[in-house]
């Protein structure tokens, strides 16, 4: 085929354990159940890092944060770093982003044509990590994420901000499918990026979407088994510093259901925008010519092990969902179980465009093309978190079978993920499992070096401080905002 056009949809804080598509009958998905039984549904698929803005510019670049040095939702990556935008750009694509990309610096493009929206969060050093305690490094949030998790907050809004913003990526979406402002340029393919804010917390889905969950008893968590003294390091961090669930609890029943009926309502939310943006190609004839790629950034722990939010390498928090779907259908009803990444969407786009590389790849991503040969690929699989709320070295390596955490200086878990795949038995230290252990072990510390990601950590921090205080000085801002001109809008000089 000519070269293809792509539309890459994703979503925001979405565990594929709460996607119809996924398995989870509970939750309404129809439009993503037709992109899977059209498409090929990745089951292992990770994020790289548990946070937007790293998880983010990790998909841009198909490069780790350790490489790329963006830790936290207060940091910045290169310019200097190239993207598949840069790459499908020299290879002749109109690269456009609508929605969130959570850029942080004052590039706010990193090789887009256009962007049709403001983001939703700052791009500046404003969400700069603050330690609670230098020696421990623990951080402590007066807000707390977990108010959002619980009862009281979980509750359906025929409007908010955050509906606004989706709403709003979501029209520009639409406006540039169907050729109109800003104009899609009709002699060359493009890769669209619509990228909304749900299912993200707070959880106020609209009324309708809630209503469809009335007579629907949500599945929740089953309490965790282990004592206090089994938590890990990078959990306590986050629980009862950082989202400040020793303030709010959210264990009861009753609160876990509601925060699952929000959940899901907002999923099915987004699910109907994915619906319009696939008609909308099948009405304008560009579905014979655009390949669907799904995705988000990572998931969400909603309630799991008595957890909020992400941060952590725990399956719902780390895996992300993953469809890819072809304009001939080929390899309809695929399921690929092999382990992949994020930061391989980028590296697909690149080998079916046919675009060429100026550079050596110098970075850990591959084509999920090469998932669908016999045999399917096989390698290892890392995600990493440095960022606030723990701020200190933590890895996760996925091969095969089991998972390999490692928090530097701290504790080490190993799980098996087909095996146990709720994460209730931690095989580390155990006898008959110590060759595996160390093999991962060994693997990841050859690719990583803790003591280095520890020292950096500090240094940038300071560095971002001295620049945040003197751009809040001189009232430089970084947010993007689009420009359309109104002279070609609508019947104005026609």
């Amino acid at each position: 085929m000519d070269k293809p056009n792509f539309l890459i949809i994703m979503a925001d804080q979405l565990t594929p354990f709460m996607v119809g598509a996924y398995g989870n009958k509970q939750v309404i998905t129809p439009n993503l159940d037709k992109l899977c039984s059209a498409g090929i549904r990745f089951d292992a698929a990770y994020s790289p890092n548990p946070l937007c803005t790293p998880a983010r510019a990790s998909f841009m670049t198909g490069k780790y944060t350790y490489d790329l040095g963006c830790f936290d939702n207060g940091h910045a990556f290169s310019s200097e770093e190239p993207t598949w935008a840069h790459y499908l750009s020299l290879a002749g694509y109109d690269t456009v982003l609508t929605g969130k990309m959570h850029f942080i610096g004052p590039d706010q493009m990193h090789g887009l044509d256009k962007r049709l929206t403001t983001d939703s969060y700052p791009a500046d050093y404003s969400w700069l990590p603050k330690f609670l305690n230098k020696e421990t490094r623990l951080m402590q949030d007066p807000w707390g994420n977990a108010i959002n998790y619980t009862k009281e907050l979980c509750h359906p809004a025929e409007w908010s901000s955050y509906i606004n913003y989706d709403e709003e990526t979501q029209f520009r979406a639409k406006e540039y499918l169907y050729g109109m402002v800003p104009k899609r340029p009709q002699e060359k393919p493009f890769c669209l990026c619509v990228s909304y804010h749900h299912p993200h917390d707070p959880f106020w889905p609209p009324k309708k979407y809630y209503d469809k969950y009335a007579d629907v008893k949500m599945e929740i968590p089953r309490p965790l088994e282990y004592g206090d003294d089994e938590k890990t390091f990078m959990d306590k961090s986050l629980a009862e510093n950082f989202h400040r669930l020793d303030k709010y609890d959210i264990t009861k029943p009753e609160g876990l259901l509601e925060l699952r009926r929000c959940y899901a309502a907002l999923t099915t939310y987004i699910d109907d925008k994915i619906g319009e943006l696939l008609e909308i190609l099948k009405n304008t004839g560009l579905e014979k010519n655009t390949v669907v790629i799904f995705t988000s950034d990572h998931g969400d722990m909603l309630g799991e092990r008595g957890m909020v939010q992400k941060r952590c390498f725990y399956e719902w928090s780390s895996r992300i969902p993953l469809i890819m779907c072809f304009p001939d259908k080929n390899h309809s009803g695929t399921i690929i179980k092999e382990p992949c990444s994020l930061l391989d969407i980028g590296e697909t786009m690149i080998d079916l465009a046919g675009a060429r590389r100026p550079d050596a790849p110098a970075n850990d991503a591959v084509s999920l093309m090469q998932y669908l040969g016999a045999p399917a690929i096989a390698r290892e699989i890392y995600s990493e978190y440095h960022g606030e709320g723990v701020m200190w070295p933590c890895f996760m390596i996925r091969k095969d079978n089991f998972k390999y955490t490692y928090i530097y200086k701290h504790e080490t878990q190993l799980f098996n993920v087909i095996a146990d795949p709720g994460e209730r038995k931690n095989l580390s230290g155990l006898q008959e499992y110590a060759e595996t252990e160390n093999q991962l072990k060994n693997l990841l510390l050859a690719r990583f070096s803790p003591g280095q990601v520890q020292e950096y950590l500090e240094q940038s921090r300071k560095r971002r401080a001295i620049v945040r205080e003197a751009n809040k000085a001189r009232g430089i801002s970084w947010d993007y905002s689009p420009v359309f001109p109104d002279k070609f809008r609508y019947t104005h000089g026609r």
